[in-house]
């Protein structure tokens, strides 16, 4: 969807380059000798992720896989890595980030991807939307009936139950880019997969680079983060937000046990960590949470939170690392 992004970095790179992929945007900047030729390689990676494991793509690695009838099925380290990284996400939140609700996510609408597509109005949607709050695990966790076993090459889980690439996917895909970019030894580079970043390099211990945080609605950014290295994540309804049939509004962060929409009276969340799969993880559990409990996903790294009212909280670390 047509949306701003959560985030802009502002980077001093040889080689900059921005293209489609994942259903938004993604930039890369990358800095160093033959920067250009690293670039092509990191783009070409990440468009392969996107084709590989896209649940919209009906030939992909992923829709087969829950598409195979058997309890047991090979997977490619790719595939196996995806499924592992959503698993991480479940146990980690305690099954609020959840990888299985692919039929919640069609039946609210998002049974297509939603590239191109103009995302709804945030303020218009608070205003029509039902009593906040907060997200609760779905009380059957099926995502704990899924098991990754890398020494046979196989994914098992029980026919029928299909796995779903977001909330994990855009920070699993800059992380394997990041590990590529830094063994390569690259002086600087940065992912910026729709607003999601994830910085690194020999150089980057050496200044900030500014992450730019927009604003849910409003035009103007909340502020600006001051990131050396790691990683950087927003999630927030007005991405995917879309009219429904009966002339109210959804989107594409799911309460786990009622299967909908959740409206939790957090709008946007931001999260600072090591790994942008960390940072993600924790930007979707901190708004999922609601007001009261969001603020404890971001106390260790630093974030921010924007309630429903509009007003931006910053947390933790990201305080003493924020402009104006």
């Amino acid at each position: 969807m047509n949306a701003p992004n959560a985030s802009t970095i502002r980077f001093a790179a040889e080689h900059d380059v921005t293209f489609p992929c994942m259903g938004c945007t993604f930039r890369l900047l990358v800095g160093g000798a033959d920067a250009a030729r690293a670039a092509v390689a990191a783009q070409a990676e990440l468009e392969d992720f996107d084709v590989r494991l896209s649940r919209f793509r009906p030939d992909s690695e992923l829709s087969r896989l829950n598409a195979d009838p058997r309890p047991v099925v090979p997977a490619s380290p790719l595939l196996r890595a995806l499924v592992r990284a959503g698993l991480w996400a479940a146990a980690c939140t305690g099954g609020l980030v959840d990888p299985t609700l692919v039929g919640a996510l069609e039946r609210a609408g998002y049974d297509r991807s939603l590239a191109g597509a103009t995302s709804g109005p945030v303020a218009a949607a608070l205003h029509s939307t039902p009593s906040r709050r907060p997200a609760r695990p779905a009380s059957d966790a099926r995502w704990r009936t899924v098991a990754v076993d890398d020494e046979a090459g196989t994914i098992a889980r029980p026919p029928g139950l299909r796995l779903d690439s977001g909330g994990v996917g855009k920070g699993l895909a800059a992380d394997r880019v990041a590990e590529r970019l830094a063994s390569g030894g690259r002086h600087r580079f940065a992912i910026d997969a729709a607003g999601d970043v994830r910085l690194g390099g020999t150089r980057t211990a050496a200044r900030r680079h500014p992450v730019q945080i927009a604003h849910p609605w409003e035009a103007e950014p909340i502020g600006t983060l001051q990131l050396r290295a790691g990683a950087v994540a927003t999630s927030g309804i007005g991405s995917r937000l879309w009219s429904t049939a009966d002339g109210g509004f959804a989107h594409h962060l799911l309460d786990p046990f009622s299967g909908a929409p959740a409206w939790t009276g957090v709008v946007a969340a931001t999260a600072l960590a090591p790994t942008a799969l960390e940072a993600e993880t924790r930007a979707k559990a901190a708004l999922l949470s609601g007001p009261r409990d969001a603020r404890r996903w971001l106390a260790a790294h630093g974030g921010v939170v924007v309630d429903d009212d509009g007003r931006a909280d910053w947390i933790g670390p990201a305080t003493a690392l924020r402009a104006a």
